[in-house]
């Protein structure tokens, strides 16, 4: 799929692609590439005279190669989260800047350039060049992410209230556990996702290419990732917290079984002591010269087990 857009009074505005002219003759300032089949490669890689990257290579592409010039085009990979939700993961999308036409290339459309796509019509009077839109691009990837941590504050607090106002079942922990290592994944992937937004925009200064203007933009996202930074500190430090009170929640219900365990069996020793001396059999003993003998061993035997218990009670261990 290709979608063009062109600038109208400081504005961009879609460009209805039906003929190989129509590329040329509408001066596009922005070329989005998703997922193109091969005819439509092909256009765009005559139409400009460039070679696109493949899908393999965003895959592959090592890290210290995301960022480089080459023959008077600017070449960036960038990493865009695909969603907001726990199995959300990232997409490399590859950004041509040639002259003064931003081409972007990804297999998979992303939420940030569907907005990209859809929210051209509300800005007016702020882009003037495809690096505004990269920019542009670039902002909203920050604020995504961003809202993006909002629903990771929101499922953490409701686990918060299950951990700190229940007692936890074991079954309940289990659920606990599976929905912090959630909010953990995406977590991550929002701040490898940061990260690389970070060393995007941070090439883009130091390259030289931006106008006072947009730099000072890209100063200001610069800001906004490091208030990021510290939200997903605290994050992980919030869901090590959490981790650790699950864990010590299920130690507690453990220890509970275990304790059982030990009492009951410090409380049938005296019993099972009373049952094995009646039970030699001695010339000597009440069950043979006594008629109540029996009555009272198993008399005597309740009453060593009802001891214990009265006294672990009273100690307060059976609660």
């Amino acid at each position: 799929m290709l979608s063009a857009f062109t600038l109208n009074n400081k504005r961009l505005s879609q460009i209805h692609l039906e003929e190989d002219d129509d590329l040329r003759s509408d001066s596009p300032i922005w070329i989005d590439v998703v997922g193109a089949t091969p005819e439509e490669r092909s256009w765009v890689e005559q139409t400009y005279q460039l070679i696109l990257p493949k899908p393999e290579h965003l895959r592959d592409i090592e890290a210290s190669a995301r960022f480089y010039d080459e023959n008077g085009e600017l070449h960036l990979r960038s990493d865009f989260l695909l969603g907001k939700h726990s199995d959300s993961r990232s997409v490399t999308v590859a950004f041509v800047l040639t002259g003064n036409i931003l081409i972007s290339v990804h297999e998979e459309d992303l939420p940030v350039f569907k907005n990209m796509r859809t929210r051209t019509h509300l800005k007016t009077g702020d882009i003037e060049s495809s690096k505004d839109v990269l920019i542009d691009l670039y902002s909203m990837d920050v604020e995504f992410s961003a809202d993006a941590l909002e629903e990771v504050y929101a499922d953490l607090g409701q686990v918060s209230q299950t951990v700190l106002q229940n007692k936890l079942s074991d079954r309940e922990a289990a659920d606990v556990l599976a929905s912090i290592a959630q909010a953990e994944h995406l977590n991550g992937r929002i701040r490898r996702n940061v990260m690389d937004t970070r060393r995007a925009i941070s090439f883009l200064m130091r390259s030289k290419l931006l106008s006072a203007e947009q730099h000072e933009d890209a100063r200001q996202i610069m800001q906004d990732i490091d208030s990021l930074d510290g939200h997903t500190s605290f994050l992980f430090d919030k869901i090590n917290f959490l981790m650790s009170a699950t864990v010590g929640f299920i130690n507690i219900n453990q220890n509970k079984i275990v304790r059982l365990f030990s009492v009951a069996s410090v409380a049938l020793l005296p019993p099972m002591l009373i049952a094995s001396i009646y039970g030699m059999n001695f010339h000597h003993m009440p069950e043979l010269d006594w008629a109540a003998g029996y009555a009272f061993a198993i008399v005597l035997m309740v009453l060593s087990v009802m001891l214990p218990f009265w006294l672990f009670q009273r100690k307060g261990w059976l609660k």
